[in-house]
């Protein structure tokens, strides 16, 4: 198996009282990538302008579990002297949802495009929900634009697909995702119900996983000149 790794999708936090996030089995199972008893986990807001909000959840539910946490803000400056230093030291990156297409921009400001590539190529776990997830393929539906989803191309490119999140959640993202792979505006690729994260090897599909029964990934994929949805059974994980 390749020793770059991406997990992403439509998961991340769960809450057992509906208030307090701690990390869902699928962010678990993403720092279980890396062997490491107390892995090193950074989390970047950007996609929702470093809300402090974000940054709070995040640190509650790391105290939760036995991580090194830690987070990289870009606004209004960035809290880190050393960007690259310091994601370079991490085990895993946590991208969290919101605006992609202000995500991948802010990070090009910032060369954070090449410092990711390098962490992946170094064995980092790269991992995200939303936003986090749509940011490491070719792009995907957004609502980045306004409440009207449309296409978002420019993602990283990381995975050589395209991203459809919220697969069940959101009536809208479905039929659009189909029509733009469909025109060839989007690449084939894979999709997610809320709940489901996909683990890529280097650019291989290795699995689905789960932190819920009766929610299921899909690869979503033009044949013979028509658009034809795979579902896949992803492995529901405990927790």
């Amino acid at each position: 198996m390749s020793s770059r790794h991406i997990v992403a999708g439509s998961a991340g936090y769960v809450s057992d009282d509906g208030h307090r996030p701690r990390f869902g089995p699928t962010i678990e199972y993403a720092l279980t990538l890396r062997e490491r008893s107390n892995p090193r986990i950074a989390y970047l807001g950007t996609a929702t302008g470093d809300a402090a909000t974000g940054i709070a959840a995040f640190y509650d539910a790391a105290s939760q579990a036995r991580v090194e946490a830690s987070h990289l803000q870009l606004f209004p400056l960035p809290n880190h002297l050393g960007i690259e230093e310091h994601l370079l030291a991490q085990d895993v990156i946590w991208v969290g949802g919101g605006s992609v297409a202000n995500l991948v921009a802010v990070w090009r400001v910032h060369g954070l495009d090449h410092v990711l590539r390098k962490a992946w190529d170094a064995g980092i776990v790269l991992a995200g929900v939303s936003a986090g997830a749509i940011c490491w393929s070719v792009g995907g539906p957004t609502d980045s634009f306004g409440v009207d989803l449309k296409p978002f191309r420019d993602g990283l490119g990381l995975l050589p697909y395209s991203c459809g999140v919220h697969y069940d959640s959101e009536e809208r993202r479905r039929p659009l995702f189909q029509r733009l792979i469909a025109s060839g505006e989007l690449p084939d690729g894979y999709a997610t119900d809320d709940g489901v994260m996909i683990h890529f090897a280097g650019d291989r599909f290795v699995a689905a996983v789960s932190d819920r029964p009766d929610a299921f990934a899909y690869r979503v994929h033009l044949e013979g000149g028509a658009v034809q949805e795979d579902r896949i059974e992803p492995r529901l994980l405990a927790g």
